[in-house]
């Protein structure tokens, strides 16, 4: 598989890593790794800011990638490849049908920005 093709497949695997995490037949600790991963990806922080040259697209690149693998590998095969089908209407477009899951984590970074220039301030 080359890197277009995994490129189009992150497409599909993200919207059924969150699908996992509402399934009962997904493990415990793949769940734990699903939510990371999920909340990873809808995230408008990235762990490094993207205008850093070269090491802000690392993130993109490696680290999004590597946590939607290894969680991947914590759900059973076949499991897997059912939320796989089960996502793949999700795009529609070019863009996801359901934009509206990243708002509460929109939500939760604006708490965390206010707190902070909260404390900051005080």
């Amino acid at each position: 598989m080359n890197l277009k093709e995994r490129a189009k497949q992150l497409k599909t695997d993200i919207p059924a890593v969150f699908i996992s995490l509402k399934s009962k037949d997904t493990p415990l600790l793949a769940k734990i790794f699903a939510g990371i991963t999920v909340v990873y990806a809808l995230s408008p922080i990235d762990l490094i800011p993207d205008f850093i040259p070269v090491l802000g697209y690392l993130d993109d690149v490696i680290i999004l990638p590597a946590l939607i693998a290894l969680t991947i590998r914590l759900i059973p095969h076949d499991t897997f490849e059912r939320f796989r089908n089960e996502a793949e209407g999700i795009w529609k477009n070019g863009r996801p049908e359901k934009w509206s899951y990243a708002i509460p984590i929109v939500v939760i970074w604006l708490i965390v920005i206010w707190v902070a220039i909260k404390v900051i301030l005080i």
